[in-house]
């Protein structure tokens, strides 16, 4: 099985922003960890395009 590399970071960067985004929109969940949780799944996405941009076949 070939799998691109970057592509696993962009697939869990996803998971993870669409997880802080969920808890951000929650009244009762603290505002600084959703924050922490969906940059953190940003950052995950950013580099994993970054990887995917740069090693093209």
């Amino acid at each position: 099985m070939n799998i691109r590399e970057g592509l696993i970071p962009t697939a869990l960067g996803s998971a993870v922003t669409a997880t802080g985004y969920a808890l951000k929109q929650k009244r009762g969940t603290n505002k600084m960890i959703a924050n922490t949780v969906f940059g953190f799944g940003l950052a995950h996405m950013v580099l994993g395009v970054i990887d995917l941009a740069t090693h093209r076949r």
